[in-house]
Parts: structure tokens; sequence; C-alpha cells
């Protein structure tokens, strides 16, 4: 089965100040992740159920938690990784 992709309030207006190439980069992996969501690697230990998608070379990260009783990527964050801010927002937004 598929899952969803959703995005917070938060998370929406940070995606929309993106650059549109980044935007793009961001969609053709999170439709990647729509049928295998949960990426030993990319877990986040601090979070549960979240995880995170990284563009190396602009230095973004997308953060998702995954919602698997309604087949949801609900996207909490979306940053710069420096001093791990975009992390820290997601953190604070889960709570």
């Amino acid at each position: 089965m598929s899952y969803r992709v959703k995005f917070r309030a938060e998370a929406a207006k940070e995606w929309e100040k993106l650059d549109r190439a980044i935007q793009q980069q961001f969609a053709k992996k999170l439709k990647k992740c729509c049928d295998n969501p949960h990426i030993p690697s990319a877990k986040l230990r601090a979070m549960p159920n979240c995880y995170k998608i990284k563009l190396r070379t602009s230095g973004f990260r997308l953060v998702y938690e995954v919602i698997d009783d309604c087949l949801i990527i609900a996207v909490v964050a979306v940053g710069k990784r420096e001093r791990s801010d975009v992390y820290h927002l997601a953190s604070e937004r889960l709570r």
C-alpha cells in the first residue's frame, strides 16, 4: 500500500519558500518514500517514527513522521542543516 504525503502548516510555509529546484528534488525523494517510508538509515533516534531526507549538495533536510494507522507521511520541518536547526525545530513541533 502507498502512503500519502501531508504537510503540517509550518512545514508548508517552509516548503513554499524553497527554490523550485530544491522542491523538485525533495518531491522525487518523497515519492520514493511513499512505497516504503521506514528507511533504517534515515531514522532519527531522538524522535520516534521520524525520518529525514537529505539533499547533500544543497545542505537541505526534510523531516517527516510516519503515521502507520492512516498511511500518512507527515512533513514536519524543511530547512538547512546548519547547526542542526531543522532537527531542533522538528523536535519542538512534535512535542
